[in-house]
């Protein structure tokens, strides 16, 4: 799977639906399944989305670094695979399950975000308030990619 990104705004309509955008459609290799895998994120108010066959192979990393013994890892086992299944229909339009849209606090508009392995599906009105927490990213971005600067 190719690297996805970009950021689109879209709209849902009462039923939950959007159109995937055309810019995310021609990243993705769709010629064979258009079923895809949405979850909640366990780090923010947003959605994931998978290609199947992206999910079925994050799914397989998981399993071969979690001890299905191990209580804890059996908890966030389960939460990585809570979700639902969802396809492309004939004019490109994903349904977000209704508990989904609830847990992600959509609405009507949102934004499409591109994350490398999948994407990101945030109300818009979430999206545009992540950075007012004073987040310092070029102070993070030194401590973690090291300063290029010299």
């Amino acid at each position: 799977m190719s690297l996805i990104v970009g950021v689109e705004y879209c709209k849902t309509d009462a039923n939950g639906r959007f159109k995937l955008p055309v810019a995310f459609i021609k990243q993705l290799d769709l010629s064979s399944d258009n079923r895809f895998f949405i979850r909640r994120s366990i780090y923010n108010t947003y959605l994931e989305l998978f290609t199947y066959a992206s999910f079925q192979e994050e799914v397989k990393k998981l399993q071969e670094k979690l001890n299905p013994y191990d209580p804890d890892a059996k908890r966030l086992y389960r939460r990585y695979i809570e979700g639902n299944m969802i396809e492309l229909d004939s004019v490109d339009r994903l349904n977000i399950p209704g508990s989904l849209r609830q847990d992600a606090n959509i609405d009507k508009e949102i934004v499409v975000v591109g994350s490398g392995d999948f994407i990101e599906i945030w109300d818009a009105t979430t999206y545009k308030n992540i950075d007012n927490d004073a987040f310092d990213y070029e102070a993070v971005a030194k401590n973690l990619l090291g300063n290029t600067k010299e």
